[in-house]
């Protein structure tokens, strides 16, 4: 074999059947559905209630869906990434619970945590990894049970975030001009202050203090992070689309982190896309996080076609973000 590039041959998702509407939240805390769809644009989100299950529960179930979808053999993985913030444990890895829940014999595994940018990060690296010709096929996963890290009597955060998990098989293909063309990531580093959980880590480890002071749940300066994510997620998709000479003719797709509609309608506007070129879920599926951009193509594969040209672009925690160029290997109605 000779160059190869890692191509994206399917796609899976799943999400808890359990609906959070805005109209259940507001009976939870003083918010109501005007504020919220005018504010983010979240209808509802779905939540994995059941007790004892976390995110490798949701990893797993689109992971099986994803192997069934595409017939691989689960022994001729190599490698199994889950992108996620919120692990089932401190350790061992999420990953290394899905692989084993998986039965797969021949693959590593590792977790991936760039917060919302997990998966672009992530594929990124798996990339990298394929082209090196030491792996040949990768399941990664983004997935996030943000449920679990949110404060339902904050009104500023709770309605943001919902649970989830998106898979992709990528697999090794000398057809190098499809799958991932290009990247541009970047970390600012300066977030800290403005999007963190915090206690739980190494610096504030969990107390009577730090869980009777609510010090266990995601802390956002709305604001703030609200105009680093617009400036941050549109300069990164300009950057890619005039590094490689795509206009809003050439370009099929955006798939942009689903954070918040404002920020979605803000990337739109820059490249100046229609926004029916735009993958939008959040109205349903709230933030995902690392789970947001897989869920999406999996909504939209029936509508992919092979050669379409597609920009991931996400932000989040430690004020992470980025964009990918990726040129789609197939026909997505052939495989829904």
């Amino acid at each position: 074999m000779g160059k190869v590039n890692a191509i994206i041959t399917g796609v899976a998702g799943y999400v808890p059947d359990y609906v959070l509407t805005n109209e259940e939240l507001s009976r939870m805390v003083d918010t109501n559905d005007e504020w919220i769809m005018t504010r983010v644009g979240i209808k509802e989100r779905r939540i994995l209630t059941e007790e004892g299950l976390g995110t490798s529960y949701m990893a797993r179930k689109a992971a099986k869906l994803l192997l069934k979808k595409t017939g691989v053999d689960p022994d001729t993985i190599d490698a199994l990434i889950v992108c996620t913030s919120t692990a089932d444990y401190k350790y061992p890895s999420t990953a290394s619970i899905v692989l084993g829940k998986l039965g797969l014999k021949n693959a590593m595994a590792f977790d991936f945590w760039a917060a919302c940018c997990g998966f672009i990060y992530s594929l990124d690296v798996a990339t990298s990894m394929i082209q090196s010709g030491r792996y040949k096929r990768i399941l990664l996963i983004g997935a996030d049970k943000m449920s679990s890290v949110t404060d339902y009597t904050d009104r500023q955060t709770c309605p943001l975030f919902g649970d989830g998990a998106g898979a992709v098989m990528l697999e090794a293909s000398e057809e190098v001009e499809l799958g991932l063309q290009d990247s541009h990531l970047r970390t600012d580093g300066m977030g800290l202050p403005f999007l963190h959980m915090k206690a739980g880590g190494s610096v504030c480890p969990p107390s009577h203090f730090t869980v009777d002071h609510r010090m266990h749940y995601t802390y956002q300066e709305g604001r703030t992070v609200f105009r680093y994510a617009v400036t941050n997620m549109s300069d990164d998709s300009a950057l890619i689309a005039q590094r490689n000479g795509l206009d809003k003719d050439s370009i099929q797709w955006i798939v942009p982190h689903q954070a918040n509609m404002r920020i979605i309608e803000a990337v739109a506007k820059r490249l100046d896309m229609p926004m029916e070129k735009v993958m939008v879920n959040i109205q349903r599926y709230g933030n995902t996080s690392a789970g947001t951009i897989p869920l999406a193509l999996w909504e939209y594969e029936p509508q992919l076609r092979k050669g379409d040209n597609i920009i991931m672009t996400a932000f989040g925690a430690g004020f992470v973000h980025g964009a990918n160029l990726v040129r789609w290997a197939y026909d997505g109605a052939a495989k829904s």
